[in-house]
């Protein structure tokens, strides 16, 4: 790529189709924006809004017949065997399709009324997974099946409606989770007569395994608590308690708990699951999370911006002219190598900058209490970490580019698709690298965050006990939906406050929670506001002021703070970005 020929901000998208979402048609914004989330995970859209897997569907497949492996299908015995988010569902009589009950849930605010269950299955097997469901946009999927997770959906069903799917299990799988949700901001939906029909799992004699033993405590940091436990005989997994409510299930004999607070006590257990069901729970073990976090020095509320290794017509710039209101500057791009994962970084030669005085002006802003990091990705870099092996070279390259030049962390920016195990196995690995004052931050699209099950969104809370904040582009984005269901157009307040309300309500802390926008209208092809209205967005979520017609149920005063491309826009702006908001940041509470 010859960045030094681009006459238009290189991180800008044009993704046919983004912006035929209209704010002034919610319903067809919300068709659109559910097809594309579904096209990303290979997934095509049928009828009025259902699904099938791209490839033939594997419930196509022969296998043995069986009886229906779902517990509990139609809800007679109330809401055994599942589970509901937010305690969002009941067994209610009316309207059912079969029998005597069925399962009505009710979305609110972030939560979107996910009930599932946990289902023993055959490795190398083929399943169909079906329900009749009655409501508004009601999804119907299985997860965890080693394979491609699987979900179908219908935008309207005013009688009962069946909705199904196929799936076809790995080598190793053992269980799957299938659920049912509805959507933010719909009314309740109802679902019954669940069937999941392919061969049962383990042994019909296999004895429901013992209490695990010897659980003890580990590592414990700011925000987690590392825990471990004898394995159990007969056991396919285990499941973790936090005070008492089941916070993870992990196959091996050991767990990291993460999102807590800090200098807060806590109590787990853990119980041992197979076929036959699930042990009692082990003795409890206590800990004590540590004072303040373990991330790096970064201020409580901090402004980041992007320095650009390349000229594309805006003010070129070495590290040392950067605007001191920037806390955090992230230096674009690191670009891929030819070993998969791998990533390095080189100065543009245009830039007229030696490698000696590029590392003494990273070091000088590092003594003003700067971090500066490399940013890996933008719209062009192609960075692939699909599998452990280029988790590991992604680790390693990062690792020795920050040993190279002095870096104090890395900036995920991948606008072309993550894994999210393998880019959180890649954190985890630099972090133990690096220590506990790595600082890391995220760019994602809009799209990307729309949903806690996406694979960026998965990887923010994957590492949320050491990541340091998300900035969200604001921009080149067309209309998305806002956490209250609602759909909103990029340039306004409401867009920066509603689709950040689904970030803090998804699972990440006000200060792991930044805006991004451009410095100016030459920064980006759509989507700048001035300062003002950044300014207002962040009193909005902190202070519960300045907000438009979406105002959040509750007020975030630790946000983090705000983002732009890039520190060359502002400087051809005058830095009229950054002496606004860059004093407005600091100046929250």
């Amino acid at each position: 790529m010859d960045r030094s020929r681009r006459t238009q901000d290189p991180r800008s998208r044009r993704r046919t189709g983004r912006n035929l979402l209209s704010p002034l048609r919610p319903l067809r914004a919300f068709t659109a924006l559910a097809a594309a989330a579904l096209a990303a995970t290979g997934l095509t859209v049928i009828g009025d809004g259902g699904t099938e897997a791209a490839a033939a569907s594997p419930a196509a497949a022969s296998h043995t017949a069986a009886a229906n492996l779902a517990k509990n299908p139609g809800f007679e015995s109330g809401l055994d065997n599942w589970t509901c988010s937010g305690g969002s569902g009941a067994a209610v009589g009316s309207p059912v399709h079969g029998g005597s009950a069925a399962l009505k849930a009710t979305p609110e605010g972030a939560d979107n009324a996910k009930c599932s269950q946990t289902v023993s299955v055959q490795p190398n097997s083929s399943y169909t997974l079906s329900a009749w469901v009655q409501g508004s946009y009601i999804y119907l999927g299985a997860s965890g099946t080693g394979t491609t997770d699987v979900s179908t959906w219908t935008s309207s069903a005013s009688s009962w409606q069946q909705l199904s799917t196929g799936f076809k299990t790995g080598p190793s799988t053992r269980t799957v989770t299938i659920y049912t949700h509805g959507w933010y901001g719909q009314p309740a939906y109802f679902a019954d007569d669940f069937t999941l029909d392919g061969p049962g799992g383990g042994d019909p004699g296999e004895p429901v395994p013992g209490a695990p033993g010897g659980l003890a405590t580990g590592t414990v940091t700011a925000s987690s608590v590392a825990l471990s436990w004898n394995p159990v005989t007969g056991a396919s997994g285990y499941n973790v308690y936090q005070d008492g409510a089941r916070v993870q299930s992990v196959s091996g004999a050991s767990a990291v708990v993460t999102g807590l607070t800090p200098s807060t006590s806590y109590q787990f257990q853990v119980t041992a699951t197979n076929s036959a069901g699930e042990s009692p729970k082990s003795a409890a073990v206590s800990a004590t999370t540590k004072e303040g976090g373990p991330g790096p020095a970064v201020p409580k509320h901090a402004v980041t911006g992007y320095w650009q290794n390349f000229n594309n017509g805006a003010t070129v710039q070495k590290i040392s002219d950067v605007q001191n209101q920037y806390d955090i500057i992230a230096v674009a791009f690191a670009d891929a190598t030819g070993t998969p994962g791998a990533v390095e970084f080189r100065l543009d030669p245009a830039l007229n900058y030696s490698e000696a005085q590029f590392k003494a002006d990273i070091a000088a802003k590092q003594a003003a209490g700067k971090s500066v990091i490399l940013s890996v990705g933008g719209e062009k870099g192609t960075v692939s970490v699909n599998d452990a092996n280029s988790a590991n070279n992604f680790a390693n390259s990062v690792y020795a580019a920050m040993q190279k030049y002095g870096f104090n962390g890395v900036d995920i920016d991948l606008e072309n698709g993550l894994n999210a195990t393998y880019m959180t196995q890649a954190l985890r690995s630099l972090s133990a690298k690096a220590g506990p004052r790595l600082v890391i931050t995220m760019a994602p699209q809009t799209i990307d965050m729309q949903s806690t099950g996406g694979s960026y969104f998965k990887t923010a809370l994957n590492i949320k006990d050491i990541l340091t904040v998300v900035n969200m582009q604001y921009y080149n984005s067309g209309a998305m939906n806002g956490c209250d269901g609602k759909v909103y157009g990029q340039g306004t307040v409401d867009f920066l406050t509603a689709l950040a309300c689904i970030q803090l309500e998804g699972g990440l802390a006000p200060s792991q929670v930044g805006l991004g926008l451009p410095a100016s209208p030459r920064g980006a092809g759509s989507g700048y506001v001035s300062p003002s209205v950044v300014n207002n967005a962040l009193d909005c979520l902190a202070k519960g002021t300045g907000c438009g017609s979406f105002k959040p149920a509750k007020t975030y005063p630790g946000i983090r703070g705000a983002m732009t491309w890039s520190t060359n826009w502002d400087a051809s702006n005058g830095n009229a970005w950054s002496n606004a908001v860059g004093p407005h940041v600091h100046g929250l509470p």
